[in-house]
């Protein structure tokens, strides 16, 4: 063989070489994120529940793909096996995602239905005594008097850290809200929504705006009307305490309900 037959047949070696190294580089990250996608499907017990056949066949594809990955030249089916397993874990979740909002959806349409519910069967006790009764519970709850109108404060508790959407816990308040605003169809309310110092600012203004939308979408479900409802957000800004304390931020994230007077003009926005 001649110096220069030679010295191709090496390079070419050399070549095959570093083109199987490139392929098994990608195979084994591939089969790496396949794995870890997998796992976090496994380990999510929402997953499991609604999604079984879904992460089967991810974890069939998976094995699959490491089968081969011990097998020269199997680069591209370790690759296509991996995709597959990723595929599933990702439709798993997906499928998960799906029915845990539908399932929200329906727990959030039952308990709307109930609230309806007592609002009829409320309707069955005179006019006079509703209003009596709503007048004491109003000002029962929480209300002061300042130079911005009878104020309402919803407070922390009714929300989970973090959150905008209403606890049922807010459910009772909510309903003699609505009653007392159905007895006295001039009024209006404006709603405020605040939070603590923690966070960024943004974050805090969109918090608070989206908490008190989530009051005023309550009222206005259970037939008040839009028209009668301001919303706003505040943030961290205006805070009845101070920060410093845990008792302090936990005062200072609330829904302030603000009523107009009888002929349905409210005081003045801060």
């Amino acid at each position: 063989m001649s110096l220069k037959n030679s010295v191709l047949g090496g390079l070419l070696l050399v070549g095959c070489a570093g083109l199987a190294g490139c392929a098994g580089q990608h195979s084994a990250a591939a089969l790496q994120q396949a794995s870890a996608d997998f796992q976090k499907v496994k380990e999510d017990s929402n997953v499991l529940r609604i999604a079984p056949k879904d992460v089967i066949r991810a974890g069939e594809s998976l094995a699959r793909a490491d089968r081969l990955s011990t097998y020269w030249g199997s680069g591209p089916d370790v690759q296509h096996y991996a995709y597959l397993s990723q595929r599933y874990s990702e439709i798993a979740r997906e499928h998960t995602e799906q029915a845990l909002n539908d399932e929200r959806g329906a727990k959030l349409e039952l308990e709307r239905q109930r609230l309806q519910l007592a609002l009829r069967e409320n309707k069955l006790l005179s006019v006079q005594q509703q209003g009596k009764w709503l007048e004491e519970q109003i000002i029962s709850l929480a209300t002061t008097q300042t130079d911005r109108g009878l104020v309402m404060t919803l407070g922390d508790v009714l929300f989970d850290t973090g959150e905008a959407e209403l606890k049922n816990s807010a459910n009772r308040t909510v309903l003699k809200i609505v009653q007392f605003l159905q007895l006295n169809p001039k009024r209006v309310v404006r709603i405020e929504g605040y939070t603590d110092s923690t966070g960024g600012k943004q974050d805090n203004l969109k918090l608070s705006r989206d908490r008190a939308q989530s009051v005023a979408d309550m009222l206005i479900d259970l037939g008040i009307e839009d028209k009668r409802i301001q919303v706003e957000g505040y943030g961290d800004e205006y805070p009845v305490e101070a920060n410093a304390s845990e008792r302090g931020r936990a005062q200072n994230r609330r829904v302030e309900i603000v009523f107009s007077d009888e002929k349905g003009q409210l005081g003045a926005a801060r």
